[in-house]
């Protein structure tokens, strides 16, 4: 008597990830499961699924994400990222953690666990990312070992404090030691990293990096023995400058990754799909670009049970009608087709409050030398340029809208320290108004920059009523806000209400406050608050130079001139 399965799909190019070749065959399913890959199998199937003309790739997983920039639950995200033929995420939940801690973990986890997409977590090794950053929480490996238990635990995600892994630090060493142990493996994070200190992460037991932008850095983690993950976000635009250092010999040392991507570009571009197509029109063979967007992710991590269509493998697949345009025609998460959004809402959170008195008082900048530093942002990436202007001697500078040079400040808003950042920024654009957020990595304090005190003060007043979020405003009223509930950091509703307002705000910030610019300025405003990614960044404690690894002053030390 023949073997009865679930299903088989017939008439197909299938993807092999081992041989990178499409090949005509047949896929029979099983209670969720991969059992054959043959066309001759002595089994009968209850459905068979005709697919002739039509290409299948493993579903495709994102290598390494911090899912908090996409500003909505990880319940809503799910309801996206099928749809774009993503059936597993591997995510660093290190932004709600820096904010809330544990709670900030286990909530992520929770509302994971409503959508059919499966999240795996790497444990957040940086909360703080520094020593000295004024964030929500603090966590030891201590903290973190009970957390292993959870099913969807893999490992320890990027290691950031590079200083702390050069000289030894206990408790870094510990996380990592842990991660091990429980069977999984380490992040790493080299950005600016030479190959020696490559040499130093790699020896401490760190195996990937995703903080590449040029082909010579990808090779440089390459030779250490490191796996990377190339990186197409709201904001690191990487693919196209890095893809060129994949070959042939080299290619299962690389795979996909969004690392941050708010939820308007994921429904507008894609999430790794579009990693995909980016590197597919790069140059890249298709069969070798679905094969590091999937096998290789998943061998990264460890996840021995997905990534090709192989006997024993889970039943992700993403069936396409043209697979060098990445032309989707339909998701199996598990066996089963996606068809429908799951019926879910993002579970509650009230671990945590913004919490600060700052006043317009507090954002004072006196300029008492000729030059200045000033953060130099770079349009569609997270590092900045350490810039020197000259502007005229005040007690209180506001903005040099001619220079493009505008007062930036941070607010510390976890335990109403009083801390507050006053820095310069370049490249905004804006000629009126203000943008304030509490989204700002990676201690998520209250960040703002604008034209003047006045709309800087409006814009943080709306983001404090609304317990963390977003806000355009100018001097008399807000344009534009975004509530951000939880935590300060996602949305509480759907995915469809946080996209319409997150375009509401760009719509605010373009015809309003600025002019025309080619990248996010609100993704762009968070990063440049984090201290571990050249060059220069603001910090609630002020102006952080990543080369000297120390503050300086916003005025360069020099002969002092009259103030008037």
């Amino acid at each position: 008597m023949l073997k009865t399965v679930d299903m088989v799909i017939t008439g197909a190019q299938v993807l092999n990830v081992f041989t990178r070749k499409f090949e005509l065959t047949s896929l029979w399913i099983d209670d969720g499961r991969i059992i054959s890959n043959l066309t001759d199998e002595p089994y009968q199937a209850r459905q068979t699924v005709d697919a002739r003309g039509q290409w299948i790739v493993p579903g495709m997983i994102d290598a390494h994400v911090h899912m908090e920039s996409s500003m909505v639950a990880p319940s809503e995200l799910g309801k996206v990222l099928l749809r774009h033929g993503v059936t597993a995420i591997v995510t660093d939940p290190h932004e709600l953690a820096n904010v809330a801690g544990i709670a900030g973990i286990e909530y992520l986890i929770q509302d994971a666990r409503q959508t059919p997409l499966d999240v795996f977590f790497m444990l957040p090794s940086s909360v703080p990312c520094v020593p000295f950053d004024d964030n929500g929480a603090t966590l030891h490996a201590a903290d973190l070992r009970p957390l292993y238990a959870e099913p969807e635990v893999r490992g320890l995600a990027e290691v950031m404090d590079y200083g702390a892994v050069a000289r030894g630090d206990r408790d870094t060493l510990a996380k990592i030691h842990d991660a091990y142990a429980n069977g999984g493996h380490a992040d790493g994070h080299a950005a600016g990293l030479d190959p020696h200190q490559l040499t130093v992460m790699v020896n401490a037991g760190l195996d990937t990096d995703h903080e590449c932008s040029t082909v010579k850095e990808a090779l440089d983690r390459v030779r250490a023995g490191m796996r990377v993950f190339l990186r197409e976000g709201t904001v690191e635009r990487d693919v196209l400058a890095t893809v060129g250092a994949v070959t042939t010999a080299n290619a299962d040392r690389f795979a996909f990754c969004t690392d941050d991507k708010t939820i308007t570009d994921l429904m507008a571009e894609g999430s790794i799909d579009y990693n995909v197509k980016l590197a597919i029109q790069a140059g890249l063979q298709p069969a070798l670009a679905y094969t590091l967007a999937s096998y290789n992710a998943a061998q990264a991590h460890r996840l021995s049970d997905r990534g090709s269509l192989s006997a024993g493998q889970r039943a992700d697949l993403v069936v396409l009608t043209d697979p060098a345009n990445v032309t989707i025609a339909k998701t199996m998460k598990d066996g089963r087709w996606v068809t429908h959004e799951p019926v879910s809402t993002p579970l509650p959170f009230t671990a945590t409050r913004v919490r600060h008195h700052a006043t317009i008082a507090d954002f004072k900048l006196p300029i008492t030398t000729e030059r200045v530093n000033v953060i130099g942002i770079q349009p569609n990436h997270i590092e900045t340029d350490h810039l020197v202007k000259r502007l005229a001697p005040t007690a209180n500078f506001e903005a040099d809208v001619d220079q493009d040079v505008l007062k930036m400040v941070v607010v510390e808003r976890h335990h109403d320290t009083g801390k507050v950042g006053v820095g310069l920024v370049h490249g905004f654009q804006m000629t009126h108004g203000a943008v304030a957020g509490t989204v700002a990595h990676d201690a998520h304090n209250i960040v703002a920059v604008g034209t003047s005190d006045a709309a800087i003060m409006r814009a943080i007043d709306q983001i404090t009523r609304t317990n963390g979020g977003i806000a355009v405003a100018d001097e008399q009223r807000v344009l534009a806000t975004m509530p951000l509930a939880v935590g300060g950091l996602l949305s509480n509703g759907s995915y469809l209400q946080a996209s319409q307002q997150l375009t509401a705000l760009r719509t605010a910030y373009q015809q309003s406050c600025a002019q025309p610019v080619t990248f996010d300025p609100f993704i762009t405003l968070s990063f440049l608050t984090l201290p571990v990614i050249p060059t220069l960044k603001l910090t609630a404690r002020g102006l952080f130079d990543y080369e000297q690894f120390d503050f300086i002053p916003v005025c360069q030390p020099e002969r002092p001139v009259a103030v008037r």
